[in-house]
């Protein structure tokens, strides 16, 4: 089944949009449970791990607030209180790796699209920083082909082999992805990890279940 960048749309609204934004673009994430899974797995797992992710937004072309952010990225490394995709019990905190080349209404441009679409997870950022940051998606033949790399955070996925990869023969997507107006497929991590020290915690892990790569579109 070919995997095919799908849009979503999301309507921003209330007073503290000045101006409607219209973006698009690439959208990743991974994290550290199982998304791909059958309920045997994911119920082992529950709030015992899968507390973290990355997620990544590379914009083709689009506007926030008249200021153009064609080409940049934002990236939000995420700490939780509990398994991402379960209801969040307790506060998340979130670092945002904004593109370097961003200038200052830019990386104010891309903070807020990130925010926007993290929702509770982005609601409390304890760190922004600027890195060059890179998502390239590949052209694989089921197109679940994809690397980011931003500062300290790294994402590198592969296509789902629904015969390699199952393991309990009941898989699914049994979460969602992270943010709920992207529609994406799931994808294998072959990497994922952030070495950086504002959680005072790190984690690498390979050859997890626990991507999702698509695209976004906000109107």
């Amino acid at each position: 089944m070919a995997l095919w960048l799908l849009s979503a749309a999301l309507v921003l609204s209330g007073p503290a949009d000045v101006k409607a934004a219209t973006v698009s673009g690439a959208y990743i994430e991974a994290r550290t449970c199982d998304i791909w899974t059958g309920p045997c797995f994911a119920n082992a797992e529950m709030n015992l791990g899968g507390k973290h992710a990355v997620l990544g937004w590379k914009v083709d072309k689009g506007t926030i607030d008249d200021v153009r952010i064609d080409g940049l990225a934002v990236v939000a490394v995420i700490s939780a209180s509990d398994t991402l995709g379960l209801d969040q019990t307790g506060p998340s905190k979130a670092v945002l790796i904004v593109d370097e080349k961003a200038t200052k209404a830019q990386k104010d441009a891309l903070v807020r699209l990130a925010k926007q679409q993290g929702g509770d997870l982005t609601k409390n950022v304890i760190a922004v920083e600027s890195a060059a940051v890179d998502l390239a998606v590949g052209n694989c033949k089921e197109g679940g082909c994809a690397r980011l790399t931003a500062g300290d955070a790294r994402i590198e996925t592969r296509c789902l082999e629904e015969k390699h990869d199952k393991v309990c023969g009941n898989e699914s997507a049994f979460y969602p992805p992270l943010v709920k107006s992207v529609k994406a497929m799931p994808a294998v991590a072959v990497e994922h990890g952030y070495a950086g020290k504002d959680f005072k915690e790190t984690w690498k892990e390979s050859n997890r279940r626990g991507a999702y790569l698509g695209s976004f579109t906000l109107r």
